[in-house]
């Protein structure tokens, strides 16, 4: 594989599992030294022991990314490491629904919470970093939830159409600093939770983790002055082509 991200720093939040994780081997197989951040500490050291195995440099540092003190310490963390930090892959989220009168306000803050103010959060922080280096690239993991929601979802939907407003805002905001921020919504994708709960074996159609994480790839290996703004990755035969 050509090595398109030689000498680049990425840091991926959520990654120790899903879709984080498959980006994750992608960009570093596309030769980019990682940082990886989660809540979970036990997965996230299982899969930077197993990335750190095949021979990449990965840093894994656990991480709330809802809070503001975890995310500015993240970040020093990664430039103290690595000198820089390139790309910035806000990955980390969570899912939690019911009916709108069902749901409870710790429901609604916690997906809120990791979906969009995560977002945020990692999004200003990369933004101080990169403005001082000269550039850089965020890539939000949206959902096409964003798109056209569906029932029971209210938490959900609502961070992520948040999600695709931070991303147009912070990429018109980046412009004078050499700064890109695009948004990529995936259709379903066959993640540990839908494998756990045995949501894979319904009737809609899946995509694999590995099929998202070359979407990421591409959008991020696009010239300095191209930007791959907004992307819908979603199985062919994806019930009402598109619902959430």
């Amino acid at each position: 594989m050509t090595k398109t991200l030689d000498g680049q720093v990425a840091l991926i939040t959520g990654g120790n599992q899903g879709i984080g994780k498959a980006i994750a081997r992608a960009l570093c197989e596309a030769g980019a030294k990682l940082v990886l951040c989660a809540r979970n500490e036990d997965k996230l050291n299982a899969t930077t022991s197993e990335l750190q195995a095949a021979g990449f440099p990965v840093l894994g540092i656990p991480t709330d990314v809802t809070d503001e003190t975890a995310v500015s310490q993240l970040f020093d963390q990664a430039v103290a490491e690595f000198g820089r930090v390139d790309i910035l892959v806000n990955n980390a989220g969570a899912f939690d629904g019911g009916r709108i009168d069902e749901v409870s306000l710790e429901a609604w803050n916690n997906v809120i919470g990791a979906c969009l103010t995560g977002s945020f959060l990692c999004s200003r922080a990369a933004f101080a970093v990169m403005k001082e280096q000269g550039g850089g690239q965020i890539l939000n993991i949206g959902s096409i939830s964003a798109q056209r929601p569906r029932e029971n979802s209210t938490p959900y939907a609502s961070a992520k159409f948040g999600v695709w407003g931070l991303t147009q805002a912070t990429a018109i905001d980046g412009r004078p600093f050499g700064i890109k921020c695009s948004c990529l919504h995936p259709g379903n994708v066959r993640v540990e939770r839908r494998i756990d709960t045995g949501e894979d074996s319904d009737d809609e159609p899946m995509m694999e983790m590995e099929t998202i994480a070359s979407a990421a790839l591409a959008m991020l290996t696009l010239p300095p002055d191209v930007n791959f703004l907004e992307a819908i990755v979603l199985p062919t035969d994806q019930l009402y082509l598109g619902r959430g």
